[in-house]
């Protein structure tokens, strides 16, 4: 590729050495200087948001930035209150988060659907994660909760594990029609590995340990995290992953780093990974140490960069934030593995003092650049280039904050096992959860439907479906007729007991909605009125 690490400027001792005389003043051992240099920089990020103003969308940025970095940037402003514990900005994050969670209080908002893909709802439901790990303020008692939100990204991503092609992995995108349907990347594989990490952290709930362990051993198995843990961008599942593209993003290597660390932490002599698939607390701590040390492709003299683009000035909108997300998941993980403490903060407080030296432009006077080994402000700006900087400097306070909480020590988040899958929480309504059978390793669910429709010309109409990890869903269809539903979720392993469940449905229609719900992805052969139709037809 165009650049390479040779290519950086010998800028950095002199840029270091001048930090102090021009952009935003920052002592790296004092706090209120930390906080101060933060407060600042959210501030110029926040002056690009418009969602909270008359005629605005609450949680957009308007363009070019896509709805993905406004998921990342609010998850940036709680970790803002969670360091500093400024309150400023805290209404509207919570008018952002509440107000973009869609109908089913997944992430899933219709007005997105053009360009939503895994990897952007993950970075919503990872904002809402970290909400519930620092205690961030609940929503009112009628509306989501911080936990719940995260455990709908979880639970709707579950459903959507492919194994069509490459034994398995989530897709890039979720729509057939979006562009990158048939690519697997790190990124939305790695939000899914975070995600359940992380809620198998503050649940305790077994099942969220086992998918992460799932996930991680398919990222290794198709090379996208190498034997030296390069972790690259992602590959086609028309070739069945046998082809790599082997740019390396910083926010890949950074999501996959948290992850790992949080598994590392539940392994320790406390573990809650009881019925682990078989990575010890050693094998987690090696690959916690090889992803710290491969990070090492993002940093010239501890100043971290953006190694794929920026020194041949073609990073993109969405690629010139990308190293917030590195700094943010550094600092996260050095909390739950203090093994890479050190590290992480050598190269963090280094490249703090050249973030806060780049934020000296603009007509304020400390608006953020894009290149922290450039001698000051490089004639960049933007909602990334405020949200690099903001994320590198307010983590230099991790060691001052209490760690992440669980539902066992002062988790105030309430959850729910059965969001995002389409189901309620009523007595008797299925749980939601995913089931022994659908546990690392498991076998396909093959749920066998047969449907009946009575009166009118209808005729019989029957699908096979083939599903994997599946929670069990209630069905939102009309009246008037019957269908069976059957799925091996009692006995483990797929091979135990039954679970049928009766539903009614009334029109083609009803069966379209009902067979799309089973998930894209699957597949679909069928008979309608004695007339064949194709998936294509089922809108898949």
């Amino acid at each position: 590729m165009k650049g390479s690490r040779s290519t950086i400027p010998a800028l950095a001792g002199a840029l270091l050495a001048a930090q102090s005389a021009m952009g935003i003043t920052l002592d790296t051992t004092d706090p209120n200087s930390i906080k101060t240099a933060a407060s600042t920089i959210a501030h110029g990020m926040m002056s690009y948001y418009t969602g909270n103003q008359t005629g605005g969308t609450p949680g957009l940025l308007p363009g070019p930035y896509y709805w993905w970095e406004s998921g990342a940037m609010f998850g940036s402003l709680i970790d803002y209150w969670y360091y500093t514990e400024d309150s400023t900005y805290n209404d509207v994050v919570s008018q952002a988060l509440l107000f973009q969670t869609g109908p089913e209080d997944d992430f899933m908002p219709p007005n997105q659907t053009k360009s939503e893909g895994n990897d952007d709802q993950g970075f919503w439901g990872m904002a809402a994660m970290t909400a519930a790990e620092a205690k961030f303020p609940n929503p009112p008692p009628n509306q989501p909760q911080w936990l719940a939100l995260a455990q709908a990204v979880f639970n709707s991503q579950a459903i959507r594990w492919d194994n069509t092609s490459c034994a398995g992995g989530l897709k890039w995108q979720i729509f057939t029609f979006n562009t990158g349907y048939n690519y697997k990347n790190s990124i939305s594989n790695g939000c899914f590995f975070n995600l359940a990490a992380r809620l198998g952290y503050y649940t305790k709930n077994q099942t969220y340990f086992d998918w992460a362990e799932r996930e991680w051993e398919w990222v290794e198995s198709v090379g996208l995290i190498s034997p030296t843990y390069q972790v690259f961008d992602g590959t086609n599942d028309d070739l069945n992953c046998s082809q790599l593209n082997h740019l390396q993003w910083s926010y890949n290597a950074g999501v996959y780093l948290l992850g790992a660390s949080v598994m590392w932490n539940q392994l320790t002599a406390s573990s809650y990974l009881l019925q682990t698939t078989g990575a010890t607390q050693s094998t987690w701590e090696t690959r916690v140490r090889g992803l710290i040390t491969a990070t090492s492709v993002f940093f010239q003299n501890n100043i971290m960069y953006e190694v794929a683009c920026e020194p041949s000035n073609n990073c993109d909108t969405d690629q010139l934030s990308f190293k917030a997300y590195l700094s943010r998941w550094m600092a996260a993980s050095s909390k739950v593995a203090p093994f890479v403490g050190d590290l992480v903060a050598t190269q963090l407080q280094t490249s703090a003092k050249a973030a806060a030296s780049s934020c000296s432009g603009g007509n304020d006077g400390v608006t953020c650049g894009t290149k922290w080994y450039h001698n000051g402000w490089d004639n960049t700006w933007g909602v990334g280039q405020q949200m690099n900087a903001l994320e590198v400097i307010q983590g230099l306070l991790i060691d001052s904050v209490p760690g992440p909480v669980s539902n066992q020590t002062g988790g105030i988040s309430v959850g729910n096992p059965a969001a995002g899958t389409g189901g309620d929480t009523s007595p008797g309504a299925p749980t939601g959860t995913i089931s022994t059978g659908d546990r690392a390793g498991a076998g396909i669910l093959t749920a066998g439907i047969l449907v009946g429709l009575l009166g009118g010309a209808w005729n019989w109409f029957s699908i096979t479906l083939t599903l994997t990890g599946v929670p069990f869903w209630k069905w939102r269809i009309g009246a008037g007729g019957g269908i069976v539903f059957s799925d091996p979720i009692a006995g483990g392993g797929g091979g135990g007991g039954w679970d049928s469940k009766l539903a009614k449905l009334g029109s083609f229609q009803d069966v379209w909605q009902l067979v799309r719900g089973l998930g894209l992805g699957a597949t679909a052969n069928g008979w309608f009125s004695s007339r064949a139709f194709a998936a294509s037809q089922l809108g898949w």
